[in-house]
């Protein structure tokens, strides 16, 4: 299995616009690794694409990706969604204004997920329906697992009331992959499915020191209800048997620089992506 970092920030790209703080200059001055793009990730096996932020179309051209024909969404929270027009600009032929058949991008979802997705909405009504009725996508809803290809891809849900965000478990030739984002917390780790993991990719929590303008998250903070801090999910990771760590969606307000989380990384067992990066299980 193979997977590469399209997009390594979180809710704010770096260089943040407008912003003049050290990790914003430096991004700036310097681009990738220092700068970052929305969280997403391309899983090389079967053309499978996670998440689509608003600079998709940049994530996809500057990885060289040649095919896409899966999208999974793990939440519809802005930074996740914000590019999902990307289905028409790949699949629209313009002489028809629809969808080329033989480009259509299957769109998996958890049926929970699949629900919700109507609600994302432009002009022309609902996103989906629209995609749909036009050709750019098909909708495949499912209850707990779909197998696309070789790959074997389980679905657990994060309840957050009426935003329920998922972890995909992703499983081929005997490896497993856990896709763990953002907002993951109750962690399930309880479940079977996202333990002994050879690779958890996952945001790395609250760092408590070291943010812009000295501030402390105080314990009543809305973050803490669907973060870890940094040491808890490190804790979280050793507790589910994770053979390795990849920390993604890396927010601008940590105040952390590429180099500074080098400094925090062990070897090949714990790592902090950086856009572009490709890995192998």
């Amino acid at each position: 299995m193979e997977l590469t970092v399209l997009g390594s920030g979180g809710c704010t790209v770096i260089p943040k616009p407008l912003c003049r703080c050290r990790v914003c200059r430096e991004a700036r001055a310097k681009g990738p690794p220092y700068a970052r793009t929305g969280p997403a990730v391309f899983i090389h096996d079967e053309n499978v694409l996670i998440d689509a932020p608003a600079e998709i179309a940049l994530q996809l051209n500057r990885a060289g990706i040649q095919q896409l024909d899966y999208l999974l969404l793990t939440h519809l929270d802005p930074d996740h969604v914000e590019g999902l027009r990307i289905v028409e600009q790949i699949t629209l032929d313009f002489r028809s204004w629809r969808g080329l058949p033989e480009k259509t991008i299957r769109l998996p979802a958890p049926r929970a997920l699949a629900e919700r997705l109507p609600r994302l909405r432009s002009q022309y009504g609902s996103y989906t329906e629209y995609f749909q009725e036009r050709g750019f996508i098909e909708l495949q809803p499912f209850a707990d697992a779909v197998r696309i290809g070789d790959l074997s891809i389980s679905a657990v849900g994060v309840p957050r009331g009426d935003q329920t965000s998922f972890l995909y478990v992703l499983e081929k030739g005997g490896r497993k992959l856990v896709y763990a984002p953002c907002d993951i917390k109750p962690f399930p780790e309880n479940r079977p499915e996202i333990r002994n993991a050879d690779l958890l990719v996952v945001q790395p929590g609250l760092f408590e020191n070291g943010l812009q303008g000295g501030f402390v998250f105080p314990p009543d903070h809305i973050s803490r209800t669907t973060l870890y801090t940094f040491r808890e999910t490190l804790e979280l990771a050793e507790r589910i048997g994770a053979r390795r760590i990849l920390f993604v969606h890396l927010e601008e307000y940590w105040n952390r620089s590429h180099d500074d989380y080098r400094l925090l990384e062990d070897g090949q067992r714990i790592r902090f992506a950086y856009d572009g990066m490709r890995v192998a299980l």
